[in-house]
């Protein structure tokens, strides 16, 4: 059963914790379906979605990112930019900034669709993109964006604070 969008993005939080209970395939299925439908620039869909489910692997992606809970989760998907298919058409600012914009916007569905699910996630961006890159044997032109480890949250959700809305939003009339 799945939340409401609104409920989930309430719910939404870093989980580091992950019980060992596999993820049916056909969940994974679904959050890849979700990362697949986010918005990108010019349709582009400047993405590579690289699901590890391989225990050994995901050891290796928590040692570049040194962070050892990534190797806990049954899977982890490596979020891959291509900045040349958005280059094609974009020049450098889709090369620097709009395939990045876009995988941004795919993690995000990935995340928001885990929670809907009952799962818990992670977006990590702090790691070691060559080793990781590496690890994956990834074609040249791709570039690993985020690993978003997953499963079923072996800890507590907690709300974070957020700064209020009258400090982050500007209305213009």
């Amino acid at each position: 059963m799945t939340k409401d969008v609104m409920d989930a993005i309430k719910e939404r939080s870093s989980i580091r914790k992950f019980k060992t209970d596999p993820v049916p395939q056909a969940t994974v299925g679904r959050l890849l379906e979700a990362a697949q439908l986010a918005p990108s620039a010019g349709n582009l869909q400047p993405w590579l979605f690289v699901v590890v489910l391989n225990e050994d692997l995901r050891r290796k992606l928590a040692k570049a990112a040194g962070q050892p809970f990534i190797a806990g989760a049954p899977i982890c998907i490596v979020v891959c930019a291509e900045p040349e298919r958005s280059a094609f058409e974009y020049g450098r600012r889709g090369r620097e900034l709009y395939c990045i914009q876009d995988t941004a916007a795919a993690i995000e569905n990935i995340l928001l669709a885990a929670t809907g699910y009952g799962l818990g996630a992670c977006w990590v961006g702090a790691f070691d993109e060559e080793e990781t890159a590496r690890i994956l044997e990834l074609e040249p032109g791709f570039r690993p964006v985020a690993l978003v480890p997953i499963g079923y949250p072996d800890q507590e959700r907690r709300a974070v604070p957020r700064r209020p809305l009258d400090e982050v939003v500007r209305i213009i009339n």
